[in-house]
């Protein structure tokens, strides 16, 4: 990705590699692009977010940042990933870059600083909010005033920093530390990885079949561990799993060739939350592929693990829009999307076939994006009510519950549901069960089984809402398959 890119991420707990041998740092802001105290500051000398959202492993010459997405309160709309010096300024720093991995050491993206100047701290990236999801900016801001005044432009209280150094106790510390501090204690290295490789599969629940073996980038993440128990320490912190919607026609990166699935290696163990949804570890996670055109074209997708993948469609135009997937004959095989409302912009459920070449027809009139993205990325349903637009796909990994949903559209609702409990079959989602087929403006609750399930809106134009009520806890907590 170049300075100012952006694109859409899972939202997964993502593992933020800080390269270069820079000191990292995180701040979690509001929408006004403040923090709301010194506890939004996550760096060597408080590593752990008061959340447990954020953690900070620092060591050798990468710095790690594990950002749970999932779990940032919602108050929070945007992380900042930050990397400093006190060694010269970064013209003098080797490979500055910054780079993101998914739970199972699959890289997502990755930004390299190519005009660093006299500065002595930059903001290398931002963690934002946007339609349900997540985004990833490339950044490249630099501060020659260094953290102070970085920091000071983010709502931080720097008057007295020197209160920040490592040898002041947790209790007292309230600012962001001066770029020149003590070396914070050195952290074992990890093992190196052998390769990626599914989340563990529960009892009952048989891994998808491996592919050709291959082994993990010469940057791949250490090892997820559970997070340490007791007070925050610096120890290498564990992480759990997905979530994003539509966005702005915008031009967007060159395509991402998806990773092959690896040689099966031992599994990490999910991170967890006492009170958050279930990790959900259904299915292969690679990164998005996406394609920006102009009117009718045919995608192809190749080198995608078999199984169900999320399309996202978003198209800039008045006209009609049809997506249908085609066979080996050239053929329009399933119709995705069959709209004449302004603007399309929707997420629908499509199955790779066992090649691994996903063949897609679209008809569009204007400029048009689409993204194709593992079917962990899609949005986490919670009792908190969000709005939705167009057809999309919803997760939920929870226990029994009810679906509440607002619909002000004037066409066809159709509404999904896959229960995947006892389904081992990744390539594959069970049969449907519909609970929603119904016209015009609604509002509608429907029971749910526990998770992990699969909520489709097969139909649904302009806006609509959706959260859960009555939420039991998981009786078969750990069971996902």
């Amino acid at each position: 990705m170049t300075k100012g890119g952006n694109g859409f991420v899972p939202s997964v707990p993502l593992r933020i590699a800080v390269h270069g041998g820079l000191d990292a740092m995180a701040l979690l802001l509001t929408e006004h692009g403040v923090v709301r105290g010194d506890g939004d500051v996550v760096f060597h000398g408080a590593p752990v977010h008061p959340s447990g959202a954020v953690r900070l492993t620092q060591g050798g010459g990468t710095s790690w940042l594990d950002v749970g997405l999932p779990e940032v309160e919602q108050q929070i709309t945007r992380v900042l990933v930050v990397g400093s010096t006190d060694r010269g300024t970064l013209r003098d720093v080797v490979g500055p870059a910054v780079e993101a991995f998914a739970p199972d050491g699959t890289p997502v993206v990755r930004y390299d600083v190519t005009d660093a100047a006299e500065e002595t701290a930059m903001v290398l990236a931002e963690l934002y909010r946007r339609a349900g999801g997540w985004k990833f900016r490339a950044v490249g801001q630099g501060y020659g005033n260094g953290l102070a005044g970085l920091a000071t432009d983010h709502g931080v209280d720097v008057a007295d920093a020197s209160r920040a150094r490592d040898d002041t106790p947790p209790a007292a510390r309230s600012h962001v530390p001066p770029p020149a501090r003590t070396p914070a204690p050195p952290v074992p290295a990890p093992p190196p990885a052998q390769g990626f490789a599914p989340a563990p599969p529960p009892p009952g629940f048989a891994p998808p079949a491996p592919g050709p073996a291959a082994g993990p980038p010469a940057s791949a993440p250490p090892a997820f561990a559970p997070p340490p128990a007791g007070p925050p320490a610096f120890a290498p912190p564990g992480f759990a799993p997905p979530s994003f919607a539509p966005s702005q026609v915008s031009k967007a990166p060159p395509p991402v060739a998806p990773v092959a699935p690896a040689t099966p290696a031992p599994a990490p163990t999910p991170f967890a939350v006492p009170g958050a949804p279930e990790p959900w570890t259904y299915g292969p996670v690679f990164a998005p592929y996406t394609q920006t055109g102009r009117d009718n074209d045919v995608i192809t997708v190749d080198g995608l693990p078999p199984g169900p993948v999320i399309v996202q469609l978003d198209v800039e135009g008045d006209g009609y829009t049809g997506l249908a997937t085609l066979n080996r004959r050239n053929k329009e095989q399933d119709y995705l999307v069959n709209s004449t409302e302004d603007d399309f912009r929707g997420r629908v459920l499509v199955t790779v076939p066992r090649n691994g070449t996903l063949r897609l027809k679209l008809e569009a009139e204007g400029p048009w994006r689409i993204e194709v993205s593992p079917l962990a990325s899609a949005f986490r349903l919670t009792e908190v009510e969000t709005q939705f637009r167009g057809p999309d796909v919803l997760l939920h990994t929870g226990g029994v519950a009810d679906l509440a949903i607002q619909y002000r559209g004037d066409d066809n609702l159709i509404v999904n549901v896959f229960e995947l409990h006892g389904h081992d079959d990744h390539t594959a989602l069970p049969d449907d069960d519909n609970v929603v087929n119904e016209i015009g403006k609604r509002r509608e609750t429907v029971p749910l089984p526990e998770g992990p399930l699969v909520v489709q809106f097969e139909s649904a134009d302009g806006s609509w809402r959706a959260h859960l009520k009555r939420v039991q806890p998981p009786s078969r907590r750990g069971r996902l398959s």
